[in-house]
């Protein structure tokens, strides 16, 4: 397939990659927000490549490995234009849904890496991260063996997702890292704490997950409406007085969009793109959607520059945020927040 629009692309890494500077996250159609509808969800994936995205993202934990296994076709069918990221260590357990747990152990990342090339049916990972640190085991020896399966050549590039600046100082002095992926935001900015500025000294392609904070950012109703199911019913921010104070935020957000006839949603990934320049370095939000019009919607945020004015109305919000991203915020590295 053809790009018909061109994004911007930005560098991926130290090995000369080009991404879009907007990239797609696929977890959603699996499991997480409701029921999808398959059919729509690929000819979502196919738009966001005709609109110049070439960043895909998933993760074997995504539906205990559907994820993988549904983008196995659309992968294949567009190899040479597609920059396949995926990731290990988060465990799951079958008889209890709700459990989440972590493996950083060399035996466990030898047989992930190898049941995700299985399930995506691809020869080469092009990025590779580690989802989640297992307490205990050095980020360093994680990036060993990360290194090994680059020799190998079953992973071009690795990665590192929820971890500390010192962690992925740590881990980029044992093998360059390519890209760090965090949860980044209006809602979420702890990041720029510790983590962005180590990023930026490094050369490391920051890639933002929940860009939209998990959709609360779009203005779509905060709890009332989502499905039975959705895991957003468990996380803090969408629950309780939390979600009618988190909604309250949103009013400059709305303001904006308004007056630049944008939607709530393209403003706040406007944010987003626009801390490459704030921060001086590569910035690739991975927003996730399962309908071609919210796909192309997304897209053309991309392009949408904010002004100084703007950028000031907004720069209170995450500073108001009522709750924490996660019930258990165990779930991320000690000192992330």
């Amino acid at each position: 397939m053809t790009n018909t629009q061109a994004l911007p692309t930005t560098a991926l890494g130290p090995d000369g990659t080009r991404v879009g500077v907007q990239g797609y996250g696929a977890m959603g159609i699996s499991e997480f927000y409701g029921d999808s509808d398959l059919a729509e969800s690929r000819a979502t994936l196919e738009r966001a490549l005709e609109l110049g995205v070439t960043l895909f993202d998933t993760a074997d934990v995504y539906g205990a490995g559907h994820n993988e296994e549904f983008l196995r076709d659309f992968v294949r069918a567009n190899r040479e234009n597609i920059v396949l990221a995926t990731k290990f260590g988060i465990v799951r357990k079958a008889e209890d849904p709700a459990y989440r747990g972590t493996d950083n152990s060399p035996e466990y990342i030898r047989s992930a890496v190898d049941a995700s090339l299985r399930r995506l049916g691809i020869d080469v990972i092009d990025l590779y991260y580690m989802h989640r640190k297992q307490p205990g085991v050095p980020v360093e020896d994680t990036a060993g063996v990360l290194g090994e399966l680059v020799a190998a050549g079953k992973v071009k590039q690795i990665g590192l997702s929820e971890v500390t600046g010192a962690e992925l100082r740590a881990a980029h002095a044992v093998h360059p890292i390519a890209a760090v992926q965090s949860e980044w935001s209006l809602f979420s900015r702890d990041v720029e704490n510790t983590v962005v500025p180590a990023a930026a000294d490094l050369g490391i392609t920051f890639v933002p997950y929940s860009p939209l904070g998990r959709g609360f950012l779009t203005g779509a109703a905060p709890i009332g409406e989502l499905p039975e199911g959705d895991i957003r019913r468990t996380m803090p921010r969408f629950t309780g007085d939390n979600a009618d104070r988190n909604a309250a935020l949103l009013a400059p957000l709305r303001a904006i969009a308004e007056a630049r006839g944008l939607t709530p949603a393209q403003v706040a990934l406007a944010w987003v793109h626009a801390r490459s320049a704030v921060h001086g370095l590569p910035v690739v939000p991975i927003p996730g959607t399962r309908s071609r019009t919210r796909v192309a919607e997304n897209i053309a945020a991309a392009t949408v520059e904010l002004t100084a004015d703007e950028l000031a109305t907004l720069e209170p919000i995450a500073g108001q945020v009522a709750g924490n991203r996660y019930a258990d915020m165990n779930f991320t590295a000690v000192g992330r927040e």
